[in-house]
């Protein structure tokens, strides 16, 4: 059912633990199934240069947000809007209808971070 780079990240996800000095932080979940992300970023000269994540969820939910990870590292917040579910799902072997959302819950991570990148927040 899973793509072999959906159960990669799922058995070695990257960049998982919290980040002491990260400058921004946000939490989102899906009330749904109760999958949680908690994603981390560190924002200097214009770019995000290290991010981060904890996730309580599903397989697809734990394998997306170590994607994003790797993807955000040297966005500017311009290029991390370009981070979309649609996006995660294809770069992970296309996640199934039932799966999708833990690509959605890793898009909706971004939308929340992006504003909270900003000077002086």
């Amino acid at each position: 059912m899973f793509s072999k780079a959906v159960l990669d990240h799922f058995r070695n996800p990257r960049n998982a633990g919290e980040l002491p000095g990260a400058t921004a932080t946000v939490e989102v979940t899906n009330p749904i199934c109760g999958d949680i992300l908690k994603l981390f970023a560190r924002f200097e000269s214009g770019r995000i240069v290290e991010a981060r994540f904890l996730c309580r969820g599903c397989t697809t939910a734990i394998a997306c947000a170590s994607l994003l990870t790797e993807q955000l590292r040297g966005c500017t917040p311009a290029e991390a809007r370009a981070i979309t579910a649609d996006f995660l799902s294809s770069a992970l072997g296309g996640l199934p209808p039932a799966t999708f959302h833990g690509a959605q819950l890793a898009a909706d991570a971004v939308t929340a971070l992006i504003p909270r990148l900003s000077p002086g927040r």
